[in-house]
């Protein structure tokens, strides 16, 4: 790697930002891939590309839609029946905050 970006000391903070505990070791190696990713970008920036048309599909976009269908859905006492974590008629899940 040829150009350092991003540092360790960088990879610390946003680590920090997001609680993540990261040791010397991580800090090195997600710094060092963090840089080869954006020197990559750098490489692919520097192509010309003006004679290629934007794509916005993969494919033809008859592949990516369908028509909406609407279907029966799971009766509410079979779906509730597949678990043992209801109250009242509805899924009972451990609250988040």
């Amino acid at each position: 790697m040829s150009k350092q970006i991003v540092t360790e000391k960088d990879v610390g903070y946003i680590a920090k930002l997001a609680k993540i505990g990261l040791n010397k070791r991580e800090k090195e190696l997600y710094s060092g891939q963090i840089n080869d990713i954006l020197l990559f970008f750098a490489r692919i920036k520097e192509l010309n590309t003006e004679q290629i048309e934007p794509t916005f599909f993969e494919g033809t976009p008859s592949q990516h839609f369908h028509e909406d269908v609407v279907m029966p859905s799971l009766p509410q006492n079979i779906a509730l029946g597949m678990t043992g974590c209801r109250e009242d008629g509805y899924f009972e899940v451990p609250g988040i905050l």
